[in-house]
């Protein structure tokens, strides 16, 4: 299954409203860097609002599309990080310090807006 990735202007917007499995993290890792080159997006807000638990290997494939966004020249803020995911990212040693993160996709949008006029 795949992960809608909706255009706004120069943004990307992710939801993602599925259990992640790691064929899909995959596939929307692929999906995401292949719409950033098309698009030439200059910021990604990913909603992961219904995200209730994640595994290694998914936070690993998170932590690594936050970086290949990054090298590709878009901005990415994190929003709705349930509590348990987390302890999860921290625990597996996935700092993401660096990343803005917001508590829902609204205040994502704000948030990019203000990291890219910065």
């Amino acid at each position: 299954m795949r992960i809608p990735i909706l255009k706004l202007h120069n943004y990307l917007l992710i939801s993602i409203q599925i259990d992640l499995d790691d064929q899909t993290a995959i596939q929307f890792q692929e999906d995401l860097l292949n719409k950033i080159h098309g698009s030439g997006a200059t910021g990604v807000v990913i909603d992961l609002t219904s995200v209730e638990i994640i595994d290694s290997f998914i936070a690993k494939v998170l932590g690594d599309v936050v970086s290949m966004s990054d090298l590709m020249g878009a901005k990415v803020v994190l929003t709705g990080i349930q509590p348990a995911v987390a302890m999860t990212l921290i625990d597996l040693g996935i700092h993401l310090q660096d990343v803005p993160t917001a508590l829902d996709l609204e205040q994502g949008l704000i948030k990019l807006r203000q990291e890219l006029e910065d």
